[in-house]
């Protein structure tokens, strides 16, 4: 439907952290499948450059930056370059997080500060220096990857990881009230189980290993399923597009009505 049509889209997070399809990875080609200008970030260069390869071969066009998002010289850098590139930007997509295992007398201090900086203060950095291009242009639209984990507990201690996610809804709430009245949106999208690489890669351990652990997680699902990358994209790319032109400062949730389920 070329939803996206000659826009600039910044996505972070842009590669996969293993074999498979990762939500910014998934999220980067939708966008480019529906017609933006990719401008994909990561720290990881060679996923990065994975992602970029398929966009190209299919015919659409992607620039890769490699960006370290929780770095403000490497934020401005990134933004510079867009702008140099392609003149404009449309679409900030945030979808850098990681995670450190451990309860509130747990885990380590660093450990707090690299969760917190990476999924929730880059995403400030991001913003800071996309919204006066954005201002300018009189429109944009910011999509932010938070988590059911910032409404409910998670069935493990993860607590940085959900504070930080939890900060990521507050955070957009206040950006899209601050930036209505200026042709700026800012959602956000709560993702549930999804089945990514980090998945196979970060589980705790489980008797059936890997495939019990999926299996496990399928069941707490209502659909009976895990989601994939590409339910994430979809709802990434809707709110992205003038589809959403009058929602912002909105939560949308991505998980097979798991939240939903009193079984929770």
């Amino acid at each position: 439907m070329q939803r996206l049509q000659d826009r600039v889209a910044i996505v972070t997070g842009a590669g996969s952290s293993g074999p498979g399809w990762g939500n910014g990875k998934a999220t980067a080609v939708t966008f480019a499948r529906e017609g933006a200008r990719v401008f994909a970030t990561d720290i990881n260069e060679a996923a990065m450059a994975e992602t970029c390869d398929i966009i190209r071969k299919a015919g659409g066009t992607c620039v890769a930056f490699r960006a370290d998002v929780s770095k403000s010289g490497d934020v401005e850098a990134l933004v510079r370059a867009c702008v140099v590139e392609f003149g404009r930007i449309d679409v900030l997509h945030n979808n850098v997080g990681i995670n450190r295992k451990g309860g509130a007398a747990a885990l380590s201090e660093a450990d707090w500060d690299v969760v917190i900086d990476s999924n929730l203060k880059s995403m400030f950095l991001t913003c800071r220096a996309v919204l006066p291009v954005m201002e300018r242009q009189g429109k944009g639209a910011i999509v932010n990857i938070s988590s059911i984990t910032a409404i409910r507990y998670a069935r493990r201690p993860y607590i940085a990881y959900a504070t930080s996610k939890g900060g990521i809804l507050a955070f957009t709430r206040t950006l899209a009230i601050e930036y209505a009245g200026k042709g700026i949106r800012a959602n956000a999208i709560l993702p549930g189980h999804i089945d990514t690489p980090m998945v196979h890669v970060d589980n705790p351990p489980h008797s059936g290993g890997v495939e019990g652990f999926i299996n496990e997680r399928n069941t707490w699902v209502p659909m009976g399923r895990m989601g994939s990358a590409w339910d994430v994209a979809n709802a990434a790319l809707f709110l992205a597009s003038d589809e959403a032109s009058y929602i912002t400062g909105t939560e949308l949730i991505v998980d097979g009505g798991l939240t939903a389920a009193t079984a929770w």
